[in-house]
Parts: C-alpha cells; structure tokens; sequence
C-alpha cells in the first residue's frame, strides 16, 4: 500500500482548515504550520467538521499534523504548498522568502491570496517561476470552485500540475492567464457588487430586496448555468439589447459605494460587529451561518448528480 500523497498548509484560520480537510477527504496527509499552539484543539475541531460536511470520514483528521515552526515541515516529501497566512503583503513575502530556501525548488508554491497577485508576493525570489494563485472562496471545503492563477513569472507547467491536483480532489479549477487585481471571479462579483450599492446609495431598492433580487432572480439559475451559458440559451441578440439600453445608466464610478463607507465607518461591519445593515444577534447570526451552509451543501450535491 502506497503511503498518503502529502500537502504543507501554512496558516491555519478559516481557510487553511477547510482547504486542510478538502485534501484529508480525498486521502491525503496534511501538515499545518500554526504558531499558536492554544488554537490546535480548535483547529482539530474544525477541520473534523468540515470533513464530516464533505461527507468524509471525520477520523481522517488524524492525518493532520501540527506544527508551530514553518521550517518544521517535511518539504521533500510534499507535492504542493499552500500559503494561507492573514492577508497582509508584507507577511507574504516574507513567508514567501523562507519557503524559497526550505522548499525544493520543483515543488509549487501557492498563495491563497483574496486580493494580493502571485507576481507582487514572489516576484522577489529565485524560485518564483513554481509560484502561482491559488484563490479559494469561503467556506472553501464547499465551494466547489478555485481558482488557478499565473503569475507574470510562473511556468505554465506548474498551473498544469496545480490545476490536476485540485480536479483530482473534485475541485473545480478554473485557469486565470493573467494576474491582475481579484483574479476572475472577484472582478465579475466587485462588477455586481457595485451595481448593487448603488441602487441602495439611490434609494432605488433595500439592502432586503438586493439581495432578494439576486437570491430568487437571475442568481437563481447559477447553480444550473454561468452567466454566458444561460444568455446563450436565452439568445445573445437579447442581451445585446438589454446591454445597449441598460450599461449608460449603471455605476461606473471608481469609488466604492458611500453608504458602503459609511457603515463601515460606524463599525457596522456585520455579524463581527453584531450589526450591519441590519442587527446581528449572536443567536441570529448562528441560525444564518447554519441555513446557508445547509444551502451550499444541497448546492453541491447538484453539482455532484451532474458529475
């Protein structure tokens, strides 16, 4: 019997505990850097959750090793390394230039980066043509989508070799040829999240019926189709019209939204800060977290009659 293929996972929050526990699912060993030993049982704790909603084995979980010192790992023996540390450049970089030195220069070296490129992170080391972006979305171990992002440095071989690994755990890994500010998907939701502050700085609809807008209306179909496909079906002429009549009246300013401002400026940040638009009881908020994982799950499992 073959020993478990082997991932390095450093920083372990919200992310780095999903992405750990979508590779424990698919059979492999993780270790994970995490400084702060008082967290590891929360870790643990996590990372077994999120394998039982992956429909695993939650014992799997004893493949995951621990760590406190980023030179701790067995490198060598990895297939792939995945920076998932809080997201400030400065830190990047600097995890960036140990992992240069530590980390055999054929192995990749990804970042989970939301906002920062590849190119600005690594493009200060020797070994920066095996470093990429790999962009996962929260909860990570349920959206089923991540993406696989070239830097202006990397070799398209190391996309290529990240791109199978993450098919082959039944990841959808969706290929970013150029590294620019939010990758793909985070261009296409900050294009919408723009419009839809808008309309609530113009009076036009609540934050309610946003998000009722997207949730029951064209959000609806996602699931069953991207937004290209479903125009197609719907016929293209159609959305030349619409787009002719429509685009001179959307925001295009490059400022993001004053009421957006505004809010965050009263520190109404949302469930963090028990209120954003709208109050966010400790017992709402848990009851909320609850009912749209449970609608990620049933999202997913459509997904998986369709192969």
């Amino acid at each position: 019997m073959s020993a478990p293929r082997h991932t390095v996972i450093l920083g372990m929050g919200l992310m780095g505990c999903d992405i750990a526990a979508i590779f424990l699912a698919g059979g492999w060993r993780v270790t994970a850097v995490e400084p702060a030993e008082a967290r590891w049982p929360e870790v643990q704790a996590r990372v077994r959750q999120s394998i039982t909603q992956l429909e695993g084995n939650p014992d799997d979980a004893a493949h995951l090793a621990l760590v406190n010192d980023i030179a701790a790992p067995d490198y060598a023996s990895a297939e792939i390394v995945i920076e998932a540390v809080p997201e400030r450049l400065a830190l990047k970089q600097e995890v960036f230039g140990r992992l240069d030195t530590l980390v055999p220069a054929h192995i990749p070296v990804v970042s989970n980066a939301s906002g920062y490129r590849i190119t600005d992170i690594a493009g200060h080391i020797p070994t920066r043509a095996r470093c990429a972006n790999l962009h996962f979305f929260l909860p990570a171990h349920l959206v089923p989508g991540v993406e696989v992002v070239r830097g202006e440095h990397t070799d398209p071989a190391i996309c290529d070799a990240v791109a199978d690994i993450m098919n082959g755990l039944g990841r959808k890994a969706i290929r970013v040829a150029k590294d620019v500010p939010g990758f793909l998907a985070n261009r296409i939701q900050h294009a919408l999240m723009r419009e839809a502050f808008a309309v609530i700085d113009q009076r036009l609809a609540s934050a309610e019926d946003v998000d009722n807008a997207v949730r029951y209306c064209f959000g609806f179909r996602y699931v069953a189709a991207g937004p290209i496909t479903q125009k197609e079906l719907a016929g293209l002429e159609t959305q030349l019209e619409a787009g002719r009549t429509i685009y001179p009246s959307l925001c295009n300013s490059p400022d993001p939204s004053p009421t957006l401002a505004r809010l965050v400026a009263e520190n109404r940040l949302g469930p963090k800060t028990g209120r954003g638009f709208r109050d966010w009881p400790a017992d709402v908020t848990a009851k909320e977290r609850a009912r749209y994982e449970k609608a990620l799950l049933a999202g997913v499992r459509i997904l998986k009659e369709e192969g």
